[in-house]
């Protein structure tokens, strides 16, 4: 009795020191991540500023970009949401950023702005948004992310682009591939994973040359390798929301399939997911194209700005690939990894004709 209580108490304590060493290993390695990362970080008054480490940044002061940063007003508003306002700012002709302002008060506010930030911290990824920084103050926090000069998809497809460009296939089809590459990203290669929780056109941003960005992440969530789901609360925007996330709570990869799915659609329709006409007829694009495409007649509900110079064969394979992320049964949905294999067998038949 006396040997199995010896040995109950040395694997304690090997438990308690496993524990212990892990959690000072993982300290280290934050304190090392963070000097490697981090240009500067500095206490000002009422509030903290840190940047992380980029070309861009390396002769920029802080207080210079502090300044500059609270002199932002209206004028400067390129986009708002749910979460929060973003500014345009603009350093010199060559450091321009995107600024998104997240106001405090409420729980909810908060914990998007650390979910953003625990998302976004030690993402490089070519299709998605570089965040350079952050500064936090008792009254609000911001978010500094390189500006898209392009602005977001929705505003291409939806008439709400300056220029009012229309997107021609090749282009629509680099987004998606582009788009799906990043979520990809974010659901295979991140440990531990990401589920955005809120794709969409709008969370879409566009480069100079049209490369898309996935951006947003204060609805992120992480998850464990090892895990299915993450329960939480229903959010995000109706129309891309997958239908079992309504019953479960639970947000999962295969949501963010689903979500994909209707951007998809967007690409190839040039329709919003719950758009006026949609709503009048007691239906939504995903039923709407659902019905057209099991009746073969996808050619009449494709995007009228791409008139008829479009690869009718590449088109029909994306909105199959589409219904493919729009199953209703999540298991049945392919995961991001071999959507984009998927998208590049496209992309490849395009380069070659």
């Amino acid at each position: 009795m006396a040997n199995d209580l010896g040995i109950a108490f040395y694997i304690t304590i090997c438990c308690i020191f496993f524990i212990i060493s892990k959690t000072i290993l993982m300290i280290l390695l934050y304190k090392r991540w963070k000097r490697k990362n981090t240009i500067y970080e500095h206490d000002f008054s009422g509030g903290k500023m840190v940047m992380f480490r980029s070309p861009l940044l390396q002769s920029l002061s802080s207080d210079v970009f502090l300044k500059n940063t609270l002199k932002l007003s209206n004028k400067d508003i390129i986009g708002a949401g749910g979460y929060g306002t973003v500014y345009k700012l603009m350093i010199n002709e060559t450091m321009v950023f995107a600024v998104k302002r997240l106001n405090r008060g409420t729980a909810d506010r908060d914990k998007g702005f650390e979910r953003e930030l625990e998302a976004m911290a030690d993402i490089k990824h070519r299709n998605i948004v570089t965040l350079h920084g952050y500064y936090t103050n008792p009254h609000y926090n911001l978010l500094i992310y390189e500006l898209m000069p392009n602005g977001s998809l929705d505003s291409f497809l939806h008439g709400k682009s300056m220029d009012d460009k229309v997107l021609d296939w090749p282009t629509r089809s680099k987004i998606a591939l582009g788009s799906a590459r990043g979520i990809a990203y974010l659901h295979h290669d991140c440990i531990p994973h990401i589920i955005h929780r809120d794709i969409k056109s709008s969370n879409i941003l566009l480069d100079q040359n049209m490369e898309a960005r996935v951006s947003d992440f204060g609805l992120a969530t992480l998850m464990e390798p090892d895990k299915t789901h993450v329960s939480t609360f229903v959010a995000g925007t109706f129309g891309y929301l997958a239908p079992e996330y309504f019953d479960t709570g639970r947000a999962t990869a295969k949501g963010d399939v689903y979500s994909f799915g209707v951007v998809l659609l967007e690409l190839l329709t040039g329709k919003k997911p719950m758009d006026e006409a949609f709503l009048e007829e007691g239906t939504k694009l995903v039923t709407w194209v659902k019905v057209v495409v099991e009746e073969r007649k996808q050619e009449y509900v494709v995007d009228s700005n791409l008139g008829c110079c479009y690869p009718v064969v590449e088109i029909k394979t994306t909105f199959d690939i589409a219904l493919m992320c729009l199953q209703t049964d999540p298991s049945k949905r392919p995961t991001m990894a071999e959507v984009v294999k998927m998208l590049e067998q496209i992309n490849v038949r395009e380069n070659c004709n």
